[in-house]
């Protein structure tokens, strides 16, 4: 897997291949939109609030998918030196970052007319805060510690630390009584949401995730050429 992202082969991209990506991420996310907002029906109970389940799950997907990743190149790095992974993963912070931001605040705009408050406690949501806490302290590593190689170093024990707290936002709905929902969809049965929402919630979520691509594309490009510069101005 981490073949495809060699340095070599990152700087050798053209704008041929994102523009192409582009196309297709704008054309599957405009038919997810007009599935998400006319076709698909309202939930019989939460009416047409539910229609925010489609931005919603897909960017927690996203965040939790990024971290995961961040955490796998932290432990890659630390413990195996392997040393271009950092950068992917500093790449892909900003990116769930974003996106764990998205879900805190669509969760929110979903639990007002679902719950009847805007925030609570709940381990979910709590689990969910911290994960975006963790994506800060690894962001903000980057940009105040100057050194490199202490930048890294710190970035990495972020990383490995919060994928601990990753199962907890995931099991959390099954280990305690909180106000969440539980999963309707897992990796070990079969979905229990309807077709009608399930389509276009899996039409958005591949348009985001094709979106994600891109945009790490682009950030790891640049960090290669940052890095790339560096060397060359120290050897000059």
């Amino acid at each position: 897997m981490f073949k495809n992202f060699l340095p070599s082969k990152i700087l050798s991209l053209d704008n041929k291949l994102i523009n192409g990506l582009l196309f297709v991420m704008i054309l599957i996310v405009l038919v997810g939109l007009v599935y998400a907002l006319f076709i698909s029906p309202p939930d019989y109970i939460q009416g047409h609030s539910v229609r925010i389940m489609y931005v919603h799950v897909p960017s927690s997907f996203i965040a939790l998918g990024c971290f995961g990743l961040i955490g796998i190149a932290s432990i890659l790095n630390l413990i195996f030196k392997i040393k271009f992974v950092s950068l992917m993963a500093k790449s892909l912070a900003p990116i769930g970052c974003i996106f764990s931001l998205i879900s805190i605040v669509t969760g929110s705009l979903w639990g007002k007319p679902t719950w009847g408050v805007w925030w609570v406690w709940d381990a979910r949501l709590t689990s969910m805060a911290i994960l975006f806490l963790f994506y800060l302290a690894y962001i903000f590593s980057w940009q105040f510690v100057n050194n490199y190689e202490k930048a890294n170093k710190i970035t990495s024990v972020i990383g490995i630390i919060g994928l601990f707290n990753l199962p907890v936002i995931r099991y959390s709905v099954d280990w305690w009584n909180t106000l969440h929902q539980s999963s309707s969809i897992t990796l070990t049965s079969a979905p229990t949401i309807h077709y009608t929402m399930l389509v276009p919630l899996i039409i958005m979520f591949l348009g985001m995730v094709i979106y994600s691509l891109i945009i790490f594309l682009i950030r790891y490009k640049t960090e290669l050429m940052k890095l790339k510069l560096d060397k060359k101005n120290k050897n000059n």
